[in-house]
């Protein structure tokens, strides 16, 4: 399998070796943040708007349900303080996620009509699936946010998005 993609990315030059060696340098948990637009909200329609401790307001914009069994929440966080925000206490109380540093990684869906909690998804190393603010959120500042779940059964189509620090907020799923 290397000679095959030794002998695929000779035809490049150089460009094809660089390229996987960057790679295993960037967590998969990352790449979203950094450059991918996926962690945008795609509509400014607002789900759910919910402030906390710190003059941080959160908003959802989009729980979308899709093909793979998952649920991705979208939206943005804005720091309406005078300080840096790192997401004190966003990453969960779960050993596991504490690696996470300043992410959405301790956010949660609850089915109430199923009687159901659902943890944001991680990887084989205890990567969430979700934004982590590498560098936190300036004063005066809003950063987009995702984070994905397992979803609800179908007919399921309200949950409440708990994130610790902050108050529930019911949004409504999509697809």
């Amino acid at each position: 399998m290397a000679v095959a993609l030794t002998a695929c990315g000779g035809d490049d030059g150089d460009d094809a070796p660089k390229n996987e060696q960057k790679q295993p340098n960037a967590s998969a948990s990352e790449a979203p943040q950094s450059s991918d637009t996926s962690a945008s909200p795609e509509t400014s329609e607002v789900l759910a708007s919910v402030s906390g401790p710190g003059e941080i307001k959160l908003e959802v914009n989009t729980a979308t349900r899709d093909s793979g069994g998952f649920i991705t929440v979208k939206g943005s966080v804005t720091n309406g303080s005078k300080q840096q925000f790192g997401a004190q206490g966003w990453q969960g109380n779960e050993q596991e996620l504490l690696n996470n540093g300043a992410s959405v990684a301790g956010a949660s869906l609850v089915d109430q009509a199923g009687k159901k909690r659902y943890l944001v998804l991680r990887d084989t190393d205890g990567r969430c699936l979700c934004t982590k603010f590498t560098t936190g959120i300036a004063p005066g500042a809003t950063a987009p946010f995702f984070a994905q779940f397992p979803a609800p059964p179908a007919e399921t189509t309200e949950v409440d998005f708990q994130i610790p620090t902050m108050p529930t907020a019911t949004i409504k799923i999509s697809g």
